[in-house]
């Protein structure tokens, strides 16, 4: 029984993630895409213009808006790089040290370049306080996310 209660402890982004395969081939030229435009501005520099300029020119079959493939459910489905996150009133709280640190996503569309195997995602996007309106990687702590929505999307291939 104390297993079980340990079991049930663990982050679930976790317990998702530790049997996951290989990325799908659309996911892994959007992070192709994305990677090469690392400190260059896409479009206007919107968070958005990433998103769109990857799935555009992968061919991705999407809604042109704010549907960018298939929603998943991240908490038991696995979360690949190339996967792309729209972020709703989210609050980051984590501790390192004897220091606080805290981060806010109001409305923000990143692309999801790398899973740690702790559960925590690299994001690879733009418009952001660290990078600008260029493109970087920073780290999105998912378990320590204390308030907000995050939809996981992933990309479909066109039917066309």
């Amino acid at each position: 029984m104390r297993y079980l209660i340990l079991f049930l402890l663990l982050p679930m982004s976790s317990i998702a993630q530790q049997d996951c395969d290989e990325a799908p081939a659309l996911n892994q030229r959007i992070v192709e895409l994305a990677t090469d435009k690392i400190n260059k501005k896409v479009g206007t520099g919107e968070c958005w213009d990433l998103a769109q300029m990857v799935l555009d020119e992968s061919g991705a079959d999407w809604d042109g808006y704010e549907e960018f493939g298939e929603l998943i459910n991240h908490k038991s489905e696995c979360i690949y790089a190339g996967d792309i996150i729209q972020f709703k009133n989210v609050k980051i709280t984590w501790e390192e040290g004897k220091y606080t640190y805290e981060e806010e996503m109001k409305h923000h569309t990143a692309i999801v370049h790398e899973v740690k195997a702790d559960g925590n995602i690299v994001l690879i996007h733009q418009n952001t306080g660290q990078h600008g309106r260029k493109v970087g990687t920073t780290l999105f702590r998912i378990n320590d996310m204390k308030k907000g929505k995050i939809m996981v999307y992933r990309p479909k291939e066109s039917t066309e």
